[in-house]
């Protein structure tokens, strides 16, 4: 009894120094936020969530393509020729500014509609959205994070909202036993449920990174956690996450950090691949196993920040990505992708996307030439195949006595220096023919380069009607970072060439050096009056990009 009451009493006493070391530290960081005019991050979130309630009227007007950022949700509409662009981030090297504003893409019109509606969620970027039919169109939110201005805070989410579409209003949900707040996560719909997988929060003092799994049930709006049996994933945020036709669903990759040592962490990106699949005969909807899956096809560069999208055959679309390296303890030179991958669902085989490019019209007209020449009394049919058979004639003098293809616009391990002053460098996946075999590459049979979107990571991709969508994104080199604003179409029936919809200008975007950075500039450069201003060195790199 008296053991007891004594480890109760040593409990009880380092609860008691727990709860004055955290009281200290907020005490410490109201110093701190005070000193550069800044309020509690909680208590700026709580501000504009009242504030948004205060909101009446419905505001639905015609406007410009939304503005730069990145870590936004970019949804197909359900039922209607739509596409949806929620929230988002964008840093100017000096502040952060996140956004709550929800945009209608009209497809057939080429319009962008920005909705305010009473109620809305709070400003956030790193969420999730998933878009259903259910009473007339929804569009489900759950969790992301909000920064302030100086990105001295971070504030993650564990709330959950829909957006009734045909009524124009927002409902925030309140039912308990659900995820814990948390940004980087994914979810899907499946089964008449949410699930949620993974993701990471952060407070900058400590990390964690998650590979729970719950449901949210859509019939009775409960949250319950699932358990499945088996091996899981380890933790990490920013994954790929697809619901399959057959119930099942598939998660491959992303990225978590590890402590090597105090004030010292390691990025990890993964490329393992896994299926959640429903244990047989269960009604609940609650029993699931983790089974690792071996992957086939193409070998896929390792990368993080990587895009996808669902598309009709049972298959997935990916675009971009970055792979980082660790220069030293704190800096990072990241590796940009362009290229355009595909993954088979049935057989989990990746393959490279090759475009075809714009038809040679010259060779068009060469082959209406070649069939009106033949002879008279050789049928349609037979000339077709006569044509097909020098086509291949010729293909086969651009391929390797091996049997396979020299493929353009597939990027290399290798890296591509676009610019480099000695001050300022962006590196990107250089852009090389290399030999794949040609069962792994889908498209074009012709070794021909098309256009495609310059390298990015986080963009918005998303597949409506067969039209896959890329909007936005993000490069960055070291601290600097551009954030986009462009937007592309490809039409996957013919996989000629990317449309583009909205052009890569980074003219008009800001870049604000940091105090610490300009001091160490200041140093650097002494008193050189040859050196180059850093807006010249920006638009340098800049002009490279955009080419």
């Amino acid at each position: 009894m008296g053991k007891k009451d004594r480890c109760k009493k040593k409990g009880k006493g380092a609860e008691k120094t727990a709860s004055k070391t955290d009281k200290k530290l907020k005490q410490k960081n109201k110093k701190e936020l005070a000193a550069i005019g800044e309020d509690d991050i909680e208590n700026i979130v709580a501000q504009i969530e009242l504030e948004e309630k205060k909101q009446q009227e419905v505001v639905e007007i015609i406007v410009s393509p939304p503005s730069s950022r990145a870590n936004f949700s970019l949804t197909a509409h359900p039922d209607k020729e739509e596409l949806i662009l929620l929230g988002g981030e964008y840093f100017n090297g000096q502040k952060t500014f996140l956004y709550s504003d929800l945009y209608f893409y009209n497809i057939p019109r080429n319009e962008w509609i920005r909705m305010k509606a009473p109620g809305g969620p709070p400003p956030r970027c790193s969420h999730q959205t998933v878009a259903l039919s259910a009473g007339k169109g929804q569009l489900w939110v759950f969790g992301g994070e909000y920064a302030s201005p100086t990105q001295s805070q971070f504030y993650h989410y564990n709330d959950l909202w829909v957006y009734h579409v045909s009524m124009k209003k927002w409902e925030k949900i309140s039912a308990s036993g659900g995820p814990s707040s948390r940004s980087g996560h994914r979810m899907v719909y499946i089964k008449k449920q949410l699930i949620v997988f993974g993701g990471f929060h952060d407070n900058l003092r400590d990390y964690k990174y998650f590979n729970d799994v719950y449901a949210f049930n859509l019939e009775n709006y409960t949250w319950k956690r699932i358990e499945p049996t088996g091996t899981p994933p380890a933790p990490r945020s920013g994954c790929v996450m697809v619901a399959l036709p057959n119930g099942k669903v598939l998660i491959y990759g992303g990225y978590s950090k590890e402590k090597i040592k105090r004030d010292v962490d390691k990025g990890v990106i993964h490329t393992d691949m896994f299926l959640l699949t429903p244990e047989k005969n269960d009604i609940s909807g609650l029993k699931w196993k983790w089974v690792a899956v071996k992957q086939s096809g193409a070998r896929i560069s390792a990368r993080c920040g990587m895009s996808v999208a669902v598309a009709p055959g049972n298959k997935a679309y990916a675009f971009g990505g970055v792979w980082d390296i660790e220069d030293s303890e704190n800096d990072l030179a990241g590796t940009f992708y362009n290229d355009l991958l595909t993954l088979d669902f049935d057989k989990t085989l990746w393959r490279t996307v090759t475009l075809s490019g714009k038809k040679d019209s010259g060779k068009q007209r060469r082959r209406r030439k070649e069939k009106n020449e033949l002879p008279n009394d050789v049928e349609n049919d037979d000339s077709d195949n006569i044509l097909n058979e020098m086509d291949t004639l010729e293909l086969q003098d651009a391929v390797s006595d091996n049997g396979t293809e020299e493929v353009a616009a597939v990027p290399s391990a290798s890296n591509a220096v676009v610019s480099d002053d000695g001050i300022f460098k962006v590196t990107v996946s250089s852009v090389t023919s290399v030999s794949t075999s040609q069962q792994n590459v889908e498209g074009s049979s012709e070794a021909r380069q098309a256009f495609s979107p310059s390298p990015r990571m986080n963009c918005g991709l998303v597949v409506k009607h067969s039209i896959l969508y890329l909007y936005g994104g993000l490069i960055e080199e070291g601290d600097k970072q551009f954030t986009l604003s462009d937007f592309y179409s490809l039409d996957l029936h013919k996989l000629d060439e990317w449309k583009t919809l909205i052009p890569n200008d980074l003219t008009s975007q800001e870049w604000l050096e940091s105090d610490s950075s300009s001091d160490a500039n200041e140093e650097d450069s002494g008193s050189d009056g040859d050196s180059e201003s850093d807006e010249e060195q920006t638009q340098m790199v800049v002009d490279e990009i955009q080419q």
